[in-house]
């Protein structure tokens, strides 16, 4: 009998050992999974989600009386589903305006543009000359914080607006950065997808200026499929 004790201590030590590692092991494979997790979920990063904006564009006698008529209109804008997102002035022509709303229902922006009313409020706030009413989809936009509030809005026709953004994309960021200009935004038109709309931040104008007017700018929008001249508006965010 007193043999047998002998044998068994060992044989329970080394069980007892054996069963002891195995748990920590197994403690340690739930562990870390939950950890890698944990770290998957900070650094986690917002999807990008397209909307829809209204670009309306004129001019008016004077910006200090247009804009409190502009505000005063808030709610019937919002009655409507147009929500303010930005007004810009020109910098070659500070009377001369852009604003973007976002919206979200097509028809009822398009039936807000046409009201009445809406000519006798942009009439009274001394709106000179026929405003100019787009509608976009947002397929890219860049809402991070800059310094910069100067911008080029560059508006143009493709032919294939697939072949287009190949070459717009093969460009890249950083020749467009070397030019004074910042990707900010990208839009198609919702009457017309082969439509498209370029919102840049402007870093340097002079450098800007010089290249959306270079011949070998030209050559590469030619290239790209792109029909006519292009349309272009720099202005300033003034809110």
């Amino acid at each position: 009998m007193r043999n047998i004790k002998k044998f068994l201590k060992p044989v329970l030590i080394l069980v007892f050992t054996v069963t002891f590692l195995s748990c920590k092991n197994n403690k340690t494979e739930k562990t870390e999974p939950e950890e890698a997790k944990a770290m998957d979920t900070t650094s986690a990063v917002a999807v990008f989600e397209p909307f829809k904006v209204i670009v309306i564009k004129h001019k008016v006698a004077d910006y200090e009386k247009w804009r409190k008529g502009y505000d005063a209109h808030d709610s019937m804008r919002m009655a409507y589903g147009i929500t303010h997102h930005i007004v810009g002035r020109g910098i070659d022509d500070a009377n001369m305006i852009v604003v973007i709303n976002k919206f979200n229902d097509v028809q009822k922006a398009k039936d807000f543009s046409v009201l009445p009313n809406l000519k006798d409020v942009m009439k009274k706030a001394g709106v000179t000359g026929k405003p100019e009413f787009s509608y976009y989809d947002v397929i890219r936009n860049d809402s991070t914080k800059i310094d910069q509030k100067d911008r080029l809005m560059v508006s143009h026709r493709v032919k294939d607006f697939d072949a287009w953004l190949k070459v717009y994309d093969a460009e890249g960021t950083a020749k467009r950065m070397e030019e004074g200009l910042i990707d900010r935004g990208m839009a198609r038109s919702i009457d017309d997808p082969n439509m498209v709309a370029l919102v840049f931040a402007v870093t340097d104008i002079k450098k800007a200026k010089a290249s959306m007017t270079s011949e070998a700018k030209k050559k590469l929008m030619m290239d790209a499929g792109v029909e006519g001249a292009p349309q272009m508006f720099f202005y300033k965010i003034v809110d």
